[in-house]
């Protein structure tokens, strides 16, 4: 070939290569933003492809001149939250995890968390408040924890009365009222003097709803409680120096796997009580 041949041979190929870059350009400008809107659930991004390229399921192309512009979606945060819920749980190999961390410790505390919401559950949440409820309600008083007996005397006047006498520990009264409100039994107390007289609610479909609502607060309580202990045995993990970075990220992703089965556990006995509480089958 001349000389003078390749030299315009070359002269030709750049030419055709500027054309492909003010193309790009004309479309990076121009062409994109209009097209943006294409998808007005998913944000879309955007690369030039040539003509016969094939696509994956979900993406779309436009044909500009010679060249098509691909779109690929990218899910959102909710899509992406539906497809990590989807996930399964990493398999837990008690063996190997118990050489890394104290893993009774970690179970006995995490299923403290769902007893205590449990004993709160018989304890509070019950259709019919009786003395027995009463009798056992934590109050916090000059810094320590009493029940309510130890305070007061408890006594059932009539189905829908209970009288708490606090002529004892007349002092005690603030606190005593503080733990009725916060016990999540839905109660009203009236004060006369160092006495208590509270109406037992009647069984309304607005209390059934409020004790079921009461419910979903234990249970949320529970679930924090257990990831707390998750956290806090997950950082303990992190300052292990001896241990490698693979075998602190599969310990990690085990102890998630844990804490997952115990709040589960936890929501199961929520939606019993649910139940309950409503009169659902």
């Amino acid at each position: 070939m001349s000389s003078r041949n390749k030299f315009l041979r070359l002269a030709n190929i750049g030419l055709h290569h500027l054309e492909y870059l003010q193309a790009i350009e004309r479309v990076r400008l121009s062409t994109y933003a209009p097209l943006k809107c294409l998808s007005s659930q998913k944000k879309p991004s955007t690369s030039i492809i040539s003509p016969g390229l094939p696509l994956n399921n979900g993406d779309r192309f436009v044909t500009t001149g010679p060249w098509k512009i691909f779109f690929r979606s990218y899910a959102k945060g909710k899509d992406r939250k539906k497809s990590e819920k989807g996930k399964k749980d990493v398999p837990v190999n008690e063996a190997a995890l118990s050489e890394l961390i104290n893993l009774e410790g970690l179970k006995n505390q995490m299923q403290k968390s769902v007893d205590t919401m449990k004993d709160e559950y018989v304890k509070n949440l019950s259709l019919r408040s009786t003395t027995g409820s009463f009798e056992t309600l934590r109050v916090k008083f000059e810094g320590t924890e009493h029940t309510l007996q130890d305070l007061a005397q408890i006594i059932r006047k009539n189905p829908k009365t209970i009288v708490v006498n606090m002529s004892a520990f007349p002092q005690a009264i603030p606190s005593v009222l503080e733990a009725i409100s916060k016990s999540g039994m839905n109660l009203n107390p009236q004060q006369d003097g160092t006495t208590l007289y509270i109406p037992v609610p009647k069984v309304t479909k607005e209390h059934r709803e409020n004790l079921s609502k009461n419910a979903k607060s234990l249970f949320i309580k529970c679930r924090d409680s257990i990831k707390d202990v998750q956290n806090k045995f997950m950082k303990n993990l992190k300052n292990k120096d001896h241990v490698s970075s693979d075998d602190v990220f599969s310990a990690q992703q085990q102890i998630l796997s844990l804490s997952k089965t115990y709040v589960s556990q936890a929501e199961s006995i929520m939606e019993a009580k649910q139940k309950e509480l409503l009169g659902k089958d």
